[in-house]
């Protein structure tokens, strides 16, 4: 059977899109569940790093409850026919895209300034301050989100409210530049935070430079951090930057200027489809990253979890002997 270049769209969603998500909620949700229960409790002592890694896993539980619902509809090849879900489901998804790569910056920045000021005597590093940049930091990714939420809000309004679109396949009438906003999204959302992560990056690397001598023994547990913080940044690039070029060049293929065949947007829309999992692959991976970046919070949920083997073994024996 030879598919035309529409019909492999729909199958994508079915055969590519319901599995990935799927196996992203599996492995997902477990790790970042297990790392909020280790912080609320294993973590006796909080600091700057760990609220924005707590907020950061707290944004990605949110987001991964929303892909078992869209893995079902695309297996039984049906649209969410709900308005306010389709628009809060749509909400979750992209706060969570930007809200994961601005906490991993703020993340890099104070790992940089625990390096520079390893007495934590700087501003920055205070759980007071981390509190107030979380809050502007939601704040932030909220007012980016809120116009794409008013134009998903729109479309439904004025098409079939029965068809929960994406974003990049809206279709608004009037004078609305939507790939002027998606392109600022892009900058704002996306490459500014990623520079702010290689910025941080290259100033670990120079601080570890020039600190060299003076580190000595120190200096393998002081380059952890720019491995850590530089390969972050490695995977946001991997993992958005196909994301957003796509949706960019879709949305700008629809355009009326771009003149483009009923085929090429399908062969366009195939590729941004491809991206989206890959996309939003970031949220399984993190919980890696906390257990590097968490500075004794591994350890703290090692023992915790150790304890509570050896209690469960402990109660088995008991069971076992009374029985």
């Amino acid at each position: 059977m030879v598919l035309n270049c529409t019909q492999l769209v729909d199958v994508l969603k079915r055969y590519y899109l319901s599995p990935t998500y799927g196996i992203e909620f599996c492995i997902g949700f477990p790790g970042n569940l297990l790392v909020i229960l280790g912080y609320l409790f294993c973590l006796p002592e909080w600091q700057s790093c760990n609220i924005y890694l707590f907020n950061l896993a707290v944004s990605n539980l949110i987001f991964l409850c929303t892909l078992p619902q869209l893995s079902y509809l695309y297996a039984n090849n049906q649209s969410e026919t709900r308005p306010f879900t389709c628009i809060i489901n749509r909400y979750i998804l992209h706060v969570n895209l930007y809200s994961s790569i601005l906490f991993k910056a703020w993340v890099s920045m104070d790992r940089f300034l625990l390096i520079k000021y390893p007495t934590r005597n700087h501003c920055l590093l205070r759980v007071r301050t981390a509190l107030i940049v979380t809050g502007l930091s939601w704040l932030a990714v909220n007012v980016e989100v809120a116009p794409m939420i008013v134009l998903i809000s729109r479309d439904l309004q004025s098409g079939n409210s029965s068809i929960c679109k994406d974003f990049s396949s809206l279709q608004l009438e009037g004078d609305i530049n939507l790939l002027g906003y998606s392109l600022g999204l892009t900058i704002t959302g996306y490459i500014l935070p990623l520079a702010a992560l290689c910025g941080f990056s290259y100033q670990i690397a120079h601080l570890l430079h020039v600190q060299q001598k003076v580190l000595t023994l120190r200096e393998a547990s002081y380059k952890r951090p720019l491995k850590v913080v530089a390969t972050t940044a490695v995977m946001f690039l991997v993992l958005y930057s196909p994301y957003h070029v796509l949706r960019n060049v879709r949305i700008a293929s629809r355009q009326f200027w771009a003149g483009m065949d009923q085929c090429g947007l399908a062969y366009i829309e195939d590729l941004y489809i491809l991206t989206r999992p890959v996309a939003f692959l970031h949220s399984v991976i993190s919980p890696i990253f906390y257990f590097f970046m968490g500075d004794k919070f591994r350890k703290l949920l090692l023992a915790k979890l150790r304890k509570l083997v050896r209690r469960t073994q402990q109660q088995r024996e008991i069971d076992l002997q009374s029985s």
